[in-house]
C-alpha cells in the first residue's frame, strides 16, 4: 500500500468517527418534540396570560394562531432585550395588576381561565383613551393590553411562517413586475 492511499483511508476513517456522533445528534433532535416555551423575562404565570391573550387577539383560523408562530416568545424576548429597566418594572407591575384583576373577577386560577374570561377582561379593561400615558407613572391594565395587542399584531406580521407561507413572498426581491395585484399575488400583501 502506498502512502497516498494510506492517508486517504486515515482521512475517511477520521471523518466517519467525527461525523457519526454529530449525525446521531441531528437525527435524535429531529425525533424529539419541541420543548414547551418557558418565559425569559416574564414569570410562568405572566407568560401563560401573554400566550392566551395573544391567541385571543389572533386566534387560529385558516391561518395559524399567534402562539403557533411564536409571538408570545417574541414579545417576552422583546421585553427582556429592548425595554429599559424602568419600562420592564412598569410591565411587570401591570401584568401583576392584570392577573390580580383576572383572579378577582373569576375566583379561579389563571390556568383555569377560559377564552371567555379573557374576552371579558379585554372588553372591560381595554380603553382607547390611554394612548398618552406618563412613563413615570405605573402602567395601567388598559395601557398594557393595548401595547400587547399592537406587539402581537406586529410580531405576527414579521414572523417567518407568516412572511413566507401566508403573505406574498419573493426570496429574491428586486424583480419589477407591472400587472394586476390579483394576478401577481392573488390579493396578498408582500412580506418584504
Amino acid at each position: 500500500m502506498n502512502r497516498r492511499e494510506a492517508f486517504k483511508k486515515i482521512g475517511l476513517t477520521t471523518g466517519f468517527v467525527v461525523l457519526t456522533p454529530s449525525m446521531m445528534q441531528l437525527f435524535q433532535s429531529c425525533a424529539k418534540a419541541t420543548p414547551a416555551w418557558s418565559p425569559v423575562f416574564l414569570s410562568v404565570e405572566q407568560g401563560m396570560v401573554l400566550k392566551r391573550l395573544a391567541d385571543v387577539f389572533l386566534p387560529k383560523s385558516e391561518t395559524p394562531s399567534a402562539s403557533e408562530v411564536g409571538v408570545p416568545e417574541f414579545i417576552d424576548r422583546y421585553f427582556d432585550e429592548v425595554y429599559d429597566l424602568d419600562e420592564q418594572k412598569r410591565v411587570k407591575m401591570a401584568f401583576d395588576l392584570l392577573i390580580a384583576e383576572m383572579k378577582a373577577g373569576s375566583n379561579v386560577e389563571v390556568d383555569a381561565l377560559t377564552e371567555g374570561h379573557y374576552k371579558e377582561i379585554l372588553d372591560r379593561e381595554m380603553l382607547l383613551d390611554q394612548a398618552n400615558s406618563n412613563p413615570s407613572e405605573p402602567m395601567s391594565i388598559s395601557e398594557l393590553l393595548n401595547s400587547l395587542k399592537w406587539m402581537t399584531i406586529n410580531g405576527y406580521r414579521i414572523s417567518e411562517i407568516v412572511g413566507e407561507q401566508i403573505l406574498a413572498y419573493d426570496p429574491v426581491p428586486g424583480t419589477y413586475l407591472c400587472d394586476d395585484l390579483q394576478k401577481l399575488t392573488k390579493g396578498k400583501a408582500w412580506s418584504l
